[in-house]
């Protein structure tokens, strides 16, 4: 099954020069607060992992023409409604049409900035050695057309790379998203040349570094 994803972008020739905005702030209007409030609120039940929510976001339809708390809010609401938790009655209202569906945990807002201190570490045990270390030579495997979530951008796909960090074991989100459990595997930091990723008209003074989980890279 073909798996459609717009949040792949990076080093995409057709989209045009990011664009910084000076002094920007953290919201441009209310409704952004309450968007992440209300993402954040949602994910601490539960219902979802934090794969899942990028898997949600990613394929939303008009992704490339949202902002970016309105991809938070659109996520939001398709979570909500794979979760069983609303339907579609109540998103086109905007609110509860009876008695809300119980969930597993609640963040209560004094308990918000310790959670949020707490973070949600991604750090495995596990009992295989890592195949790659720091200088190794690798390539990237090639993922033409994606089953589903991954953390492997499409313009390092099938690019040869250097192993510059070895960050210990992690939750390998491709599985995450999926529902398939946690299946942590090694990651590491490659760095790749411009002029492999670009070819012609690359800077060969740039760099390009992507965290990369094992099952990504090949010996080189």
């Amino acid at each position: 099954m073909s798996y459609q994803a717009n949040a792949d972008i990076g080093g995409r020739a057709d989209l045009g020069p990011v664009v910084l905005e000076p002094n920007e702030p953290l919201f441009h209007a209310p409704w952004e607060r309450r968007a992440l409030g209300l993402t954040l609120a949602m994910g601490a039940t539960g219902a979802w992992n934090l794969d899942i929510s990028r898997s949600a976001r990613e394929q939303l339809p008009d992704y490339l023409s949202s902002s970016y708390y309105e991809l938070w809010i659109r996520g939001l609401e398709r979570l909500l409604a794979d979760a069983g938790l609303v339907n579609e009655t109540e998103l086109v209202a905007g609110h509860a049409q009876g008695t809300p569906k119980p969930v597993a945990r609640i963040l209560t807002a004094d308990a918000v900035d310790a959670a949020l201190a707490r973070g949600n570490p991604t750090t495995r045990a596990v009992t295989s050695p890592a195949r790659f270390a720091v200088g190794d030579r690798v390539l990237t495997r090639q993922v033409p057309q994606p089953t589903g979530h991954t953390r492997l951008p499409r313009y390092v796909q099938g690019k040869p790379g250097l192993v510059t960090h070895c960050h210990g074991a992690h939750v390998f989100p491709d599985a995450h998203a999926a529902g398939l459990g946690e299946q942590p595997q090694w990651l590491y930091t490659v760095r790749f040349a411009a002029t492999d990723l670009f070819e012609a008209g690359a800077d060969p003074t740039v760099t390009v570094s992507v965290d990369a989980w094992e099952s990504y890279l090949s010996p080189a």
